[in-house]
């Protein structure tokens, strides 16, 4: 019988194991929101990627819920339906008819596409939205966009029943107004919205950048509140970036533990984070 090699690949995999031993102690039994989007909502392999990931840690006891996005296919089915918008200071007025097409995107294109790959991979995962069993009760956000919402009373008792029985959740950012309508809401605004109502451990948000970042272009592993609100208004934190950092600081305000705001197009980006002393973006949290 001939002796196996010990290809060092393997070796690696093992100590990689070995090392991740404290972190898989630390997050045994935590909720982990995480907000999906960007490139990997497009890319099948980013795809299959993400959802081994979501199941893995569900196997090694993390509670994973997962809250999507989906604008590029939004735009791209408002295209083919040939369905005009109007923007207001550059935000997309959503008007009955539009509202009606991102509801049927989001919870059911998009939230059944991600559902299917967790699935595939050996995950239980279930669809909903903001909608289902009064999870997300919005307020109007503006009136000149129409049927955009802010989340005003969560009730996450559904999400608490599927990660019991070992379920993984995922929702579209569709929220219920009080007197019956429909409203979308941001993607990120939701998983911090969600997160806080659950007092999660942490909340993930991937992106398509590699982190908050300083003025010299270099990425912030861990930053405080106070440090982003000066960095946001030194103009350091700019564009794109203050929608995200402003959901997490209302989301550690909420009683979030810590949120990490990192780059979805990194292979195992979520794992790298949670498991591995190197992370994989900016960790914000409460100084200590």
């Amino acid at each position: 019988m001939r002796p196996r090699d010990m290809n060092r690949d393997w070796i690696a995999t093992a100590s990689t194991l070995s090392q991740a031993l404290p972190y898989l102690q630390r997050y045994e039994g935590a909720t982990i929101v995480i907000k999906f989007g960007g490139h990997a909502m497009v890319d099948d392999d980013a795809m299959d990627g993400f959802a081994r990931d979501i199941v893995l840690m569900r196997q090694v006891g993390v509670n994973p819920i997962v809250v999507h996005g989906g604008g590029p296919m939004i735009n791209e089915m408002l295209g083919r339906l040939n369905i005009q918008s109007e923007f207001v200071n550059g935000k997309r007025v959503t008007d009955a008819a539009t509202v009606e097409v991102v509801e049927a995107v989001l919870s059911g294109l998009v939230n059944k596409r991600i559902v299917q790959a967790i699935n595939s991979q050996g995950g239980r995962a279930v669809g909903l939205s903001g909608k289902d069993s009064n999870l997300m009760i919005c307020d109007q956000t503006d009136v000149d966009l129409g049927f955009v919402g802010t989340p005003a009373d969560l009730d996450p008792t559904i999400l608490r029943t599927l990660t019991d029985a070992e379920n993984i959740p995922v929702i579209a950012p569709i929220g219920a107004g009080r007197n019956g309508e429909t409203f979308n809401v941001n993607g990120d605004t939701a998983a911090g919205a969600i997160a806080a109502s659950l007092a999660a451990d942490r909340l993930l948000l991937l992106t398509d950048v590699e982190g908050v970042k300083d003025r010299d272009g270099q990425v912030l592993t861990e930053i405080t509140p106070p440090q982003i609100r000066a960095l946001t208004a030194d103009g350091t934190i700019s564009g794109g970036m203050i929608p995200k950092t402003e959901t997490a600081l209302a989301a550690i305000e909420g009683g979030v533990r810590a949120v990490v705001i990192l780059d979805g197009r990194a292979p195992n980006a979520c794992l790298l984070e949670l498991f591995t002393d190197h992370g994989a973006g900016s960790l914000i949290r409460p100084a200590r």
